[in-house]
């Protein structure tokens, strides 16, 4: 297996979660700091409110973060559900969805590696959040279809139709 190696090894200097809870203060987001590694907060969206979990995992350097909907998806369209995980997936440039085992929610994940960059940039930490968000807003339609007992062809292309025009 090859492996990259630099000339000197970068120190890295921050926690950025840190970062992230003064990102969520300024915009007086409901949170809970639940460990020195672990934030949780509470954003209210157009759909429904989302769950957002932020953890640092220092001996990778890695921020890991996900955004869960508030909505639960019955063991009766969980194949469905799947279904439409692997064609929601297939349109997303940056991180990806997946069902939640521990409380069978859909939701947004991504990890965000920060060797060498110090604890990151509040604009990246904003760019995570307003991704995930959106990406969220444009399939919550697709996942309520599917709990409807649409196939996952006809929620996906739903959700994807962009209006035209104003009423």
């Amino acid at each position: 297996m090859t492996s990259v190696a630099t000339p000197e090894p970068v120190a890295f200097f921050g926690n950025p979660i840190d970062l992230v809870q003064e990102i969520v203060a300024a915009n007086d987001w409901a949170h809970d700091r639940a460990s020195e590694e672990e934030l949780v907060v509470e954003i209210s969206g157009r759909w429904c409110d989302y769950r957002l979990y932020f953890v640092w995992q220092e001996e990778l350097c890695a921020m890991h973060f996900s955004c869960s909907f508030d909505m639960k998806v019955p063991k009766s369209r969980r194949a469905a559900a799947y279904e439409l995980l692997a064609l929601v997936n297939e349109k997303l440039w940056l991180g990806h969805f997946d069902l939640s085992t521990d409380d069978d929610s859909p939701t947004f994940r991504h990890a965000a590696l920060l060797r060498g960059i110090g604890a990151g940039s509040a604009e990246q930490v904003e760019d995570l959040v307003d991704i995930a968000l959106s990406e969220c807003e444009r399939f919550y339609p697709a996942f309520q279809l599917i709990l409807k007992g649409k196939r996952p062809l006809e929620a996906i292309a739903a959700a994807l139709i962009d209006p035209v025009g104003e009423a």
